[in-house]
C-alpha cells in the first residue's frame, strides 16, 4: 500500500460523476492541480454496466479515482425510489472499485454520506459510530449501499493492499445542485421555494416538517478542497468525516435562506411531512487534526448558491 503523501501532479485523474454537484466541484478544484482529467458521460459508459466499466478502465488506466458518482436525492426521493437508490449505488460502487483494483489504480477515494450513521447516533457523530444502531428508515436503502461501498474499500485495502480511502460528507449545497420540486435536498428545495414565492408575491411559504431537526451544511467547493487535501495526505482504513462541525435548526436555516433570497413573507411548517433524523452533526476533529477546516461561512455560501441557482435556471430577480 502506497504511503502518504500522494503526489497528484502529472497523474491521470478520473472523476466519476463529474456532472453532479460534487463531481463538478472536484473538476473545478482539480483545475488548480497539474493533472490529466478523465471524465465520462453516462451515454458513453454507464457505471452500472460492469463490462463497459471494465473495458473503459483497461483502456484509460486512471492513476487516481474520485468515486463521486451516485444516485442521490432528498428525503422524498430516498423514500420513494428505494429500489433505484440501493441498486444503482451498490452496482456503481462494486463496478468502479473492482475495476480500479484490477487496473492498478494507485489511489481511489469513495464518497459515502452522513446518512450511513445510526438515526440516533450520539452527537456529534464520530466515524466509529457506523453500524452501531438502526438507520433512519426513510433513507435506509441508500445508506446500506453506501455502507457496502465503504466496506468494499476496507476489504480491498485489507486483502489486496489497495490505497483506497472513504470520506463522509455532511449535507452539501452550492453550484450544480438539483432543484427538483419533489426530489431535491433541503437547501436547493428552500432556495427554489423562497425564490418562486418572492417572484409570485406569495405571502407564506411552507417548509416540510416541524423545523426542529438540526442539520450541518457544507459548501460544495469546500468539500472539493478537503478531498484534494485528503487525497494527498491521508491513507488509512478509517473513513473521514467532512463537515463544518456546526449545525443549525431547519427553522433557523429557512429564515437564513429567506433572507438570502430576499423573501419577506411568513414561514410556516407542514408537520405532516417527515422530519428525518432528529440531528445530524459530524465530528470533524480527525479532519481538523489532518490540517483542514471549512472556510466558507453559511451566509456567504448561500449567497453564492443563490447566484448559481439564478444563473443555472435563468431566474432573474423581481
Amino acid at each position: 500500500m502506497a504511503k502518504t503523501p500522494f503526489e497528484l501532479k502529472g497523474k491521470t485523474v478520473f472523476v466519476a460523476g463529474h456532472l453532479g454537484m460534487v463531481g463538478a466541484a472536484l473538476v473545478r478544484r482539480l483545475a488548480q492541480e497539474d493533472v490529466e482529467l478523465l471524465t465520462i458521460r453516462r451515454a458513453e459508459v454507464d457505471l452500472r454496466d460492469q463490462a463497459a466499466v471494465n473495458t473503459w478502465f483497461a483502456a484509460k488506466r486512471p492513476q487516481a479515482v474520485f468515486l463521486a458518482a451516485a444516485t442521490v436525492g432528498g428525503i422524498v426521493a430516498n423514500n420513494t425510489l428505494r429500489a433505484e437508490f440501493i441498486y444503482d449505488n451498490l452496482v456503481i460502487a462494486a463496478n468502479v472499485i473492482h475495476a480500479a483494483h484490477v487496473n492498478a489504480t494507485e489511489k481511489l477515494m469513495f464518497f459515502g454520506s452522513s446518512c450511513i450513521y445510526p438515526r440516533l447516533a450520539p452527537q456529534p457523530m464520530r466515524e466509529d459510530s457506523m453500524l452501531t444502531g438502526l438507520l433512519e428508515p426513510t433513507n435506509e436503502p441508500y445508506a446500506i449501499a453506501k455502507i457496502a461501498g465503504i466496506k468494499m474499500v476496507e476489504a480491498y485495502r485489507s486483502q489486496y493492499g489497495s490505497n483506497f480511502i472513504s470520506v463522509m460528507p455532511t449535507n452539501l449545497y452550492g453550484r450544480g445542485d438539483n432543484y427538483h420540486p419533489e426530489y431535491s435536498h433541503v437547501v436547493a428545495a428552500l432556495i427554489r421555494r423562497f425564490h418562486e414565492a418572492k417572484i409570485s408575491g406569495a405571502k407564506d411559504v411552507t417548509v416540510w416538517g416541524t423545523g426542529t431537526p438540526r442539520r450541518e451544511f457544507l459548501y460544495v467547493d469546500d468539500l472539493a478542497d478537503a478531498c484534494i487535501h485528503l487525497m494527498k495526505t491521508y491513507s488509512e482504513q478509517e473513513l473521514i468525516n467532512i463537515g463544518t462541525g456546526e449545525d443549525i435548526t431547519i427553522a433557523e436555516f429557512a429564515r437564513v435562506v429567506a433572507a438570502t433570497v430576499g423573501y419577506a413573507g411568513t414561514i410556516s411548517f407542514d408537520t405532516s411531512r417527515p422530519d428525518g433524523t432528529p440531528r445530524k452533526l459530524l465530528d470533524v476533529s480527525r479532519l481538523a487534526k489532518l490540517g483542514w477546516r471549512a472556510s466558507t461561512a453559511l451566509e456567504q455560501g448561500l449567497k453564492l448558491a443563490y447566484q448559481a441557482y439564478q444563473s443555472e435556471h435563468g431566474q432573474g430577480t423581481k
